[in-house]
């Protein structure tokens, strides 16, 4: 049996493993992953990782989206894997871990975590893409994985989904893609948000990459100032911070909850 903790950052899901022994033997890893994250016929989750030994940090993660495919970053997920990672004492409050994305820096305050993202791409503003019929203004960035950033009116009938799709799939994005994220800003200080994951393929209750993009994306428009509050489709409200440069955006910086759920082992029916 294979022992795992499931966590929750915001209403993005996580199974977490881990293979700091890099004992874990389950054949096909995306496989596995695609199988352990499938709801109602397994665990269930919008991810997995699997904490495993680094020479550069703390530890690595090795992170997979719930089709298999690998992600280079994860915002929510950074603040899940921090805070499993103080509670099984693995490293301390403050911290640092290795990611395909590069070293992300992390402190943990009981439920709370702050982590410190790479720094982001310079933001393209105004991109215009036709879309089913329907002109796109997007705002693209990339916070770890690429974003695309819509600014809509009316956020609670916006077609997440279906819109969400056309544009991840387009093929201005590819071959990689792009994660599509819908925002309205509230004030200043405060942006709503939807997002369509790549990866997962669907929308989610929150993309914490998503959030750093979205609220960069206002911010190069001049639509709001650090700190900004995120809220989030699950009902959470997460705070992003940065530093505004000549040449861009640094010192960036995700806080909110990240909740243990529970912990369990992996019967091999699970997966196979």
């Amino acid at each position: 049996m294979i022992e795992f903790y499931k966590m929750s950052g915001s209403g993005n899901d996580f199974i977490i493993i881990d293979n700091r022994d890099l004992s874990l033997n389950v054949g096909d890893i995306r496989e596995f992953v695609r199988k352990v994250c499938t709801r109602k016929l397994s665990v269930g989750a919008d991810g997995l990782f699997l904490i495993e030994p680094s020479t550069k940090a703390d530890f690595k993660w090795q992170f997979y989206n719930s089709d298999g495919s690998t992600a280079e970053m994860c915002g929510n997920g950074s603040r899940c894997v921090a805070r499993y990672a103080y509670i099984k004492g693995i490293a301390g409050r403050k911290m640092s871990f290795e990611t395909i994305a590069g070293i992300i820096n992390a402190e943990v305050n009981d439920q709370i975590v702050k982590v410190k993202l790479t720094d982001p791409s310079a933001v393209v503003s105004g991109e215009e893409l036709d879309i089913g019929g329907r002109l796109f203004l997007l705002d693209c960035v990339n916070t770890g994985v690429p974003h695309a950033v819509a600014f809509v009116d009316d956020l609670q009938s916006c077609a997440v989904v279906e819109w969400g799709r056309k544009i991840r799939f387009h093929g201005h994005f590819a071959p990689q893609g792009t994660n599509a994220d819908f925002a309205a800003v509230l004030s200043p200080r405060k942006i709503q948000l939807r997002t369509y994951e790549r990866g997962v393929e669907d929308e989610t209750l929150a993309c914490g990459t998503g959030m750093v993009a979205a609220v960069l994306a206002a911010a190069h428009r001049g639509l709001v100032v650090s700190p900004v509050d995120v809220l989030v489709q699950s009902g959470e409200t997460l705070r992003i911070y940065f530093t505004r440069r000549d040449d861009g955006f640094a010192e960036i910086y995700l806080e909110g909850a990240a909740k243990m759920v529970y912990q369990g082992f992996l019967f091999e029916e699970a997966y196979k």
